[in-house]
């Protein structure tokens, strides 16, 4: 009976002959956690905000709608009313969708703002990045040469 070769020293070998910096690797990962956590804060202001003004907008909904719903004298009142209503709802929902825009336009300023933040930092610990793994290609391609040219002698 064949018995299944087992490649996990093989396997373990090839993952240690890679050159891996853990320190930029934990670096990279905080400066990611970092980075969300500020989008998290620029999207839990702007949730906070419009609840803010949708609440506002509710409250002010709800008082205008006591006012219509109160009996009047006459019938000419209650088209008055009605009116005054659809008039001040119209207003209402004029000035709150310009707070929405307002909110949305903050959230997407201050996105561009930490997009681009982390746009330079990614290309500056990038191009740092590169340049080591530059230099330790080229040791570890000094010390095979060495060694090929040692062991052909």
């Amino acid at each position: 009976m064949n018995k299944a070769t087992d490649f996990t020293k093989v396997m373990q070998d090839m993952m240690a002959s890679f050159p891996v910096d853990h320190d930029a690797m934990a670096k990279i990962f905080r400066n990611q956690a970092a980075l969300t956590e500020k989008f998290s804060k620029v999207a839990l202001e702007a949730a906070e905000k419009s609840t803010e003004i949708s609440a506002k907008w509710a409250k002010e909904t709800l008082a205008k709608l006591s006012q219509i719903s109160a009996a009047k004298s006459e019938a000419s009142d209650y088209s008055k009313s009605a009116t005054d209503f659809a008039s001040a709802a119209t207003e209402m929902a004029s000035e709150n969708l310009a707070a929405f825009a307002e909110v949305a336009k903050k959230v997407q300023a201050e996105t561009v703002e930490l997009m681009m933040a982390a746009g330079k930092d990614l290309t500056a610990e990038a191009s740092n990045v590169v340049k080591k793994a530059t230099a330790d290609v080229a040791t570890a391609a000094k010390k095979a040469t060495s060694a090929t040219a040692a062991a052909a002698k």
